[in-house]
């Protein structure tokens, strides 16, 4: 036994001084001598073991140094221990060691990790498609009647204040296009729920306030709105709601009982309201003004069987009046302010017209009156009608610049009546150019009459031609 145990320990000796030879260092020295001292004390282990261990032990350091110092500079060992053959290229990343995706212990292929689908806000690999995901009948919260539901969005009816802040711009906007489809379609999109009989309470009561061709495009809007977005009863309640509002609309509009009675007598006319309407009216109503417009609508109706059209009751609106119409107004307004001296009205009656396009006939015939004239009450007169249209803007200077070049024109025909008709002109126009009314180039296209004139008796007789 004492023999043996000498030999034990002779080769415990013997291989520790072996182990101490390896090139571990620290604690990582002194943990594989303890575990390779228990694996020794606890059975036996041939000298190649210990030299494999050994090997082993060295190629594991090398890796770890190389896998976390030296990483991507191409001096790394295979998984063997064994460095790289010459010729053999090390693969390396372009990224630096933090943002290095591939393992650091040397194992897998140095691909990503989950396929690149592993990152923050990855929903997948690329390209990975998601099927809809089918409900399962023995989940204990399945319901039976889910699979037919039907979800809709559910837009909450107007109320009073947010109907006239959203429809106001809308009809507003309708005054300017005068499009009564697109107008329909942004109706059909809101929720008006039991305030559609407003819809024609608030277009009329800003037609009321507006022009005559806003009115008459108001009862247009009307008409096509029937059937579509208001029924009978909708007319027929909004009418009743401007009646009963007449005492509140006198104040701002005094004229409103005579022009909701040609609205009433129009909606008649158009079919949209019935013709028994003012007849449940009769000897029901307290009100002045109520009673007013129904007598006008009767009044309107009664006409309309002698062969008057309802719908003329606006009358014609802006560019839709025929254009002899439109030079017998102006005529009838310049003659009117030669009477009365009124600039500011008219003013007023040239912009009731609402052809602002056709403003360059006023200027035309004002300056034909003013050739036409005698005294220097007309020229005086229309000098001063100019220069306050011009001061206002109600006159643009494209509209003063056409109504002169057509002056300009037709000056030798007006010539033939109006023998001094040139001169009269360079006068006006040097006013007006003194007055700023018109620019230096349009004064200086003013044309000139030329004449013949004999030069001295020693010229030979030749004539040169001359202006004055």
């Amino acid at each position: 036994m004492e023999i043996e145990n000498e030999q034990t320990d002779n080769i415990n000796s013997t291989e520790l001084d072996n182990l101490s030879d390896t090139l571990f260092s620290g604690d990582e020295e002194s943990g594989g001598t303890e575990e390779i001292k228990n694996e020794i004390n606890g059975n036996w282990i041939p000298s190649v073991s210990l030299n494999e261990a050994k090997i082993n032990a060295r190629a594991k350091r090398r890796l770890r140094k190389n896998s976390s110092r030296d990483s991507g500079r191409g001096d790394s060992v295979s998984d063997n221990g064994e460095p790289p053959k010459s010729g053999v290229t090390i693969p390396t990343s372009p990224k630096g060691k933090h943002l290095d995706r591939r393992s650091r212990l040397g194992k897998g292929r140095g691909l990503p990790k989950k396929g690149g689908a592993g990152g923050k806000g990855v929903w997948g690999p690329p390209g990975q498609v998601y099927d809809v995901e089918e409900v399962d009948i023995k989940d204990p919260n399945y319901d039976d009647d889910q699979d037919n539901c039907v979800y809709e969005t559910v837009v909450l009816p107007l109320d009073e204040k947010a109907f006239e802040k959203t429809l106001t711009p809308i009809i507003q906007e309708y005054f300017e296009h005068g499009d009564t489809n697109e107008v329909a379609e942004m109706l059909k999109d809101l929720s008006l729920g039991e305030m559609k009989y407003s819809v024609p309470v608030l277009a009329v009561s800003l037609a009321l306030e507006g022009k005559a061709s806003h009115r008459e495009l108001t009862s247009k809007l009307l008409a096509d709105l029937y059937e579509t977005v208001v029924s009978r009863r909708d007319v027929e309640k909004s009418f009743d709601r401007l009646l009963r509002d007449l005492p509140e609309l006198v104040l701002d509009t005094p004229r409103a009982p005579q022009l909701v009675g040609q609205f009433i007598a129009r909606a008649v006319g158009d079919g949209i309201l019935c013709s028994s309407y003012i007849d449940a009216y009769k000897g029901t109503v307290d009100c002045v003004q109520a009673r007013a417009a129904l007598d006008r609508a009767t009044v309107l109706l009664s006409m309309t069987k002698g062969g008057k059209r309802i719908d003329n009751v606006w009358g014609f609106g802006g560019g839709q009046q025929p254009v002899k119409h439109l030079v017998k107004e102006i005529d009838m307004l310049l003659k009117e302010y030669l009477l009365s001296g009124d600039v500011s009205e008219a003013e007023r009656c040239l912009q009731e017209l609402e052809v602002p396009h056709f403003h360059h006939e006023l200027v035309y015939e004002a300056i034909v009156m003013v050739l036409e004239s005698t005294g220097d009450t007309n020229f005086k007169m229309m000098l001063n009608l100019l220069k306050s249209l011009c001061r206002t803007a109600v006159l643009t200077m494209d509209q003063m610049k056409r109504g002169y070049e057509r002056i300009y024109r037709e000056i030798p025909d007006i010539n033939l009546d109006v023998p001094h008709s040139y001169s009269v002109l360079e006068q006006f126009v040097e006013e007006c150019f003194s007055a700023g009314i018109i620019s230096k180039q349009l004064r200086d296209l003013c044309p000139s009459r030329g004449r013949k004139r004999f030069v001295s008796e020693g010229d030979g007789g030749r004539l040169k031609t001359e202006s004055y």
